[in-house]
């Protein structure tokens, strides 16, 4: 029986794939991505994160800890010995105001599909589905593909969220047992692409040479971030390269946005964006637009509005 790490599962998801779907989060990923809005998912391990805003000083995690692991401190609340811990969860199911949670469950895929299939006429109503996301979900290669055939099997649309920087036996195996693929594509440069994400891009652009030529539908999607790489000759390159695939994705552009901070703060990790990098704007996404939409590229921007499309000049 394969089983998971899944750190979310999220229900009437509308922006990850068509239709109404239900999205399921696994841990780890092989990126660090500075701008990373799930930075829960990077570790494959069980973590926690504490709010001490909602402590309510009762103590219990403290008690409930086998290992000696947690201590209370009045200048910063609670405090984890990281060597000591365990994992085994005991703190976040004694606290009785959720200021200590788990994130990361083990899980069968019977319990992750029974979870999918909660909404199936949802997704019959909407043309929606499951989404695999992450983290990198093909990190977790056997529970993933044996999931994505079970759902499958039940005439569920499938779709993954990758960002390619897998084997290539993994990826083009998922392939054959799903409908989508959410391509990322971060930066044409592989030094630019190793400062930014700490891997190079040459397996990331491989794959999906490879993956475009089985078949399988790809929207290609494009983080669109400040300083790192929203300059118009990242644009071009990327543009053309997508013009030049067998199959030419549809691309979509996402906005950096900031929201992910509060979670470094929970996790006790440090900030690895600047604080002042600004969301682009509608228009300066429908600016690094115009190469896609000159190559005939049907592309599309998130921005500060939902979902446009590009109009630019040809």
């Amino acid at each position: 029986m394969h089983t998971g790490r899944v750190f979310d599962i999220k229900r009437y998801a509308v922006h990850d794939g068509p239709g109404i779907r239900t999205t399921v989060f696994l841990k780890g990923c092989p990126l660090r991505c500075a701008w990373c809005h799930n930075p829960e998912s990077q570790s494959p391990d069980i973590e926690f994160q504490w709010r001490g805003d909602s402590c309510i000083a009762c103590d219990l995690c403290v008690d409930a800890c086998p290992s000696d692991a947690l201590q209370r401190n009045d200048a910063v609340g609670q405090q984890r010995n990281l060597e000591r811990c365990i994992r085994c969860l005991s703190c976040a199911e004694a606290c009785p105001s959720h200021a200590t949670e788990a994130i990361g469950r083990d899980m069968t895929v019977d319990e992750v599909l029974a979870e999918v299939c909660r909404d199936a006429a949802f997704y019959d109503e909407s043309g929606g589905g499951v989404t695999l996301s992450g983290g990198e979900p093909l990190v977790q290669s056997e529970f993933a593909i044996e999931l994505l055939r079970r759902c499958g099997e039940r005439g569920l649309h499938r779709a993954v969220d990758t960002c390619g920087c897998v084997p290539s036996e993994s990826l083009l195996r998922a392939a054959e047992h799903a409908e989508l693929f959410l391509y990322d594509v971060k930066h044409m440069d592989d030094e630019a692409h190793r400062k930014a994400t700490g891997a190079t891009n040459r397996l990331i652009l491989d794959n999906l040479v490879a993956l475009a030529g089985t078949g399988a539908g790809v929207e290609v999607r494009v983080p669109v971030i400040p300083g790192v790489n929203d300059d118009h000759d990242n644009a071009r390159a990327t543009a053309r390269f997508l013009a030049g695939l067998d199959r030419p994705p549809s691309v979509r552009l996402l906005a950096y946005h900031p929201m992910a901070r509060s979670k470094y703060l929970r996790l006790d990790l440090s900030q690895p964006m600047p604080g002042d990098v600004h969301t682009p704007t509608a228009a300066e996404l429908a600016k690094f637009a115009e190469p896609f939409v000159n190559r005939s590229l049907n592309v599309t921007y998130h921005g500060d509005r939902s979902d446009e499309p590009a109009h630019a000049n040809r």
